[in-house]
């Protein structure tokens, strides 16, 4: 049985039609991609999964006992707890029952009769149970691995999640999401408030996740590993394609050469047979065949071509030539209060080169490039710029860079006064503004036409030196798989920030990887940089497993007493390793054993707790009730404990090994 089957579902928006009794399922475990061009309807579709909008007609059935959790692409609410508890208590009914716990007990406690302390008893008994249940479902440090997974800090854990900002509760959220482990995940643009090792880590998750996947992404790579069956909006409708977008766009491709052909053949085929009745229609011995064709025309079903549907289409015109380096950056250091995020930073950014800029979140990466754009100041140490260089700035977000009170056309107007109206209106065109949308103010704008309007402002003047700090969020993928194709095309210099894989894949010669309180310079692509991190890591697993053999087989020409002294060099770092690792480990055994300890017992509690005659003896029913108590806030404060020796003995590892 399907979990969700929704049927002939149609519905009308803004005069507009939107679905057309639509059919569509999604299948136990199907990782399903969703795509189209914005506007098209995918947020809305699972909007009318979720219950939150009605059709005009048709219905949606949702399996019984099926769990569906979705992520959309904005929230407005929020919870009041702590970032942790908000997870935790996310999960239906987990909060409910610790509330009626605490009744029943506070009731147990207020009980005069035997007969009513069985009865409390036993309701705290399958209460008890109930809560167990959950627990061994949804453990607590489930909960800390994917806040972790997602950049959280565990320092983090019992901040307010009001406290959060808009992308950081978006992340709450997802984590809220992936610890409950629906049947069915609907996620829309998951990675539009991630870093690049967040979505690297969430990719990861999600391939192992065992449920349904309905997924909207701008991240052609990203889809491509995550779904195998592909459901786009075309012009002709909701069509079903298997296997991953590439799989689909090479069917897309195919279906419409077909048609085409099969169209043109039809095509043919009217034309002979009307030439054949004009000629012969009123002849007596061609009549009756003349009759024939024209009958057999009035029945024929014409083939409908694929109509295409609207996409931005643009080229950057040549960028004016400057000097050799762009940009020198030198003795540059920022910080914010105690966070430092660069100090002593020295770079600098040759001609032509391509450079994306990746790191978690608040290391600095909008930051820099408002340094260099000349939108904040750092302090101290200086950014030049090369010979002749102009900077084009694309904001992260659009709205910071856009007037609000404008219309479209006198936006993109204002970056372009010396231009004629007709080449402002020919560009707005060009990004699906047209007719009367081109007077439409900026204020009333969806998210992703607010994007649009922003890359028509650089297209008119793009200068030789473009900074783009998330430059897909927003755009659907077509229209990001255009605006990489367009910038492969764009001859002048390009720093810029993104999580979308597929757009640094695509357009990256060099990684700035932002560490700590500076940045590493890697050659190449994402592939590439993740590569050139996975042998480093290996290399040192390498050499702190078997340091002895590094060398072995070889003429290195060093003389014996070198020798000698690289191996005392090697054992003595061997020694530090272990001196600095032991401590560590002997703390973490002896909390494994005390949470192995802890959780025999509190099995054993349950036990006894789990019988409602034990409830009839206060002397001992209230004193248990108390020891589970403490020993699930002990394994809570333990499994913390036993996360941050963890994330030491990681960091002790990883800087020993530098």
């Amino acid at each position: 049985m399907s979990l969700v089957t929704a049927i002939k579902i149609s519905l009308h928006f803004l005069e507009r039609e939107l679905f057309d009794e639509i059919n569509f399922s999604v299948e136990k475990g199907e990782r399903i991609g969703l795509v189209g061009p914005n506007g098209s309807g995918k947020t809305t579709l699972l909007r009318i999964i979720m219950g939150e909008i009605s059709p005009d007609h048709g219905t949606v059935n949702i399996s019984r006992g099926s769990r569906v959790g979705y992520l959309p692409q904005d929230i407005q609410e929020t919870s009041s707890d702590s970032l942790l508890r908000s997870v935790l208590h996310s999960i239906p009914g987990r909060l409910k029952l610790k509330k009626e716990l605490e009744q029943a007990e506070n009731a147990l406690n207020a009980c005069s009769t035997k007969e009513d302390q069985a009865l409390t008893g036993k309701k705290i008994a399958e209460i008890h149970h109930e809560i167990n249940r959950i627990d061994l479902e949804f453990p607590n440090h489930d909960a800390e691995k994917i806040l972790l997974g997602l950049g959280f800090k565990i320092d983090q854990f019992e901040m307010p999640l009001s406290a959060l900002s808009g992308g950081w509760k978006m992340r709450a959220a997802l984590a809220s999401l992936l610890y409950q482990k629906p049947d069915l995940l609907l996620l829309d643009e998951p990675t539009n408030h991630l870093d690049m090792p967040s979505v690297r880590w969430l990719e990861q998750y999600l391939q192992n996740h065992r449920g349904a996947i309905l997924l909207v992404s701008h991240d052609r790579e990203f889809l491509n590993r995550q779904v195998s069956r592909i459901v786009s909006f075309e012009m002709e409708g909701m069509r079903s394609y298997s296997g991953n977008y590439d799989h689909y766009l090479k069917a897309r491709s195919e279906e419409v050469k077909s048609l085409e052909a099969k169209a043109k053949n039809q095509d043919q085929k009217i034309k002979d047979a009307q030439k054949f009745i004009d000629r012969f229609r009123f002849k007596s011995t061609k009549a009756r065949q003349a009759q024939s064709k024209i009958k057999l025309l009035e029945k024929m079903e014409l083939v409908k071509t694929h109509r295409s549907s609207k996409t931005i289409r643009f080229s950057f015109p040549d960028a004016p030539r400057c000097g050799r380096i762009v940009t020198t950056i030198s003795n540059l250091s920022k910080s914010f209060a105690t966070n430092i995020l660069y100090k002593d930073l020295n770079l600098t950014i040759p001609r032509g080169d391509r450079i994306a800029i990746i790191g978690p979140n608040g290391c600095g990466k909008t930051t820099l490039l408002k340094m260099i754009a000349r939108e904040m100041l750092p302090d101290s140490g200086d950014i030049s710029l090369g010979h002749e260089v102009d900077i084009a700035y694309f904001a992260q977000h659009h709205s910071d860079m856009l007037d609000p009170g404008k219309t479209v056309v006198e936006e993109v107007y204002k970056a372009v006064p010396e231009a004629t109206i007709g080449f402002v209106r020919s560009v707005c065109g060009a990004f699906l503004f047209s007719g009367a949308d081109v007077d439409k103010r900026i204020n009333i704008l969806s998210g992703g036409e607010r994007a649009r309007v922003s890359l028509a402002r650089l297209l008119v003047k793009p200068g030789n030196f473009m900074l783009m700090d998330e430059p897909t969020n927003h755009l659907d993928i077509q229209s990001s798989e255009t605006l990489i194709d367009a910038l492969k095309d764009y001859s002048g210099t390009l720093l810029f920030v993104s999580h979308n894989q597929s757009f640094v894949n695509g357009l990256a010669t060099k990684i700035w990887d932002v560490v700590e309180e500076g940045i590493v310079e890697y050659p190449g692509s994402l592939d590439e940089y993740y590569q050139s991190i996975q042998d480093k890591e290996k290399n040192a697993v390498d050499a702190m497993s078997t340091p002895e053999k590094i060398g072995q087989g070889r003429n290195t020409g060093k003389t014996r007493e070198d020798k000698k002294r690289e191996k005392r060099e090697k054992a003595e770092k061997r020694q530090q390793i272990h001196n600095t690792v032991k401590p560590i480990r002997v703390n973490l055994a002896h909390v494994e054993d005390r949470i192995a300890k802890m959780e025999t017992r509190q099995k054993e509690v349950e036990k006894d707790l789990a019988d409602p005659d034990i409830f009839q003896d206060q002397e001992r029913s209230v004193p248990l009730l108390a020891e589970y108590k403490n020993l699930r806030e002990e394994l809570d404060t333990s499994f913390l404990e036993w996360e941050k020796l963890q994330e030491k003995l990681e960091l002790a590892k990883s800087s020993l090994e530098e």
